[in-house]
């Protein structure tokens, strides 16, 4: 069973998206900032990482860069999923080290797909 961190502020987010993903059999972990999010990654060793970038203290793209640095968590796929829509703000989080970009508002459906697609590659 596939193991994904969630790292986002967003109460309501983490909520929505863990429980679709636990309907889907995964099993779940969570950070509320980058910070944190690099050191429970850094510990668990999660299967996939969804990433939201902005976060207080340490945000998305500062947690993404750190990860893929990082020769313990480098292998780790990271999709970042955020409100930052612009193509720049896409290209940027691609250079920071993740693989997929997706704007939110993201579906459930949507997250599942994607994790599903991620973990099968």
């Amino acid at each position: 069973m596939a193991l994904i961190l969630i790292v986002d502020d967003s109460p309501t987010e983490v909520h929505v998206f863990q429980k679709a993903l636990e309907r889907h059999g995964y099993k779940t972990a969570t950070a509320t900032d980058g910070a944190e999010g690099v050191r429970m990654a850094r510990e668990i060793r999660p299967d996939l990482i969804f990433m939201d970038i902005v976060m207080p203290n340490m945000n998305g793209y500062q947690a993404t860069r750190a990860l893929s640095n990082d020769p313990h968590t480098r292998a780790i796929p990271i999709v970042m999923v955020t409100s930052k829509g612009q193509e720049t703000d896409k290209i940027w989080g691609l250079r920071q080290g993740a693989i997929d970009y997706m704007v939110k508002p993201v579906s459930p459906d949507q997250l599942v797909a994607k994790a599903q697609a991620t973990l099968a590659a």
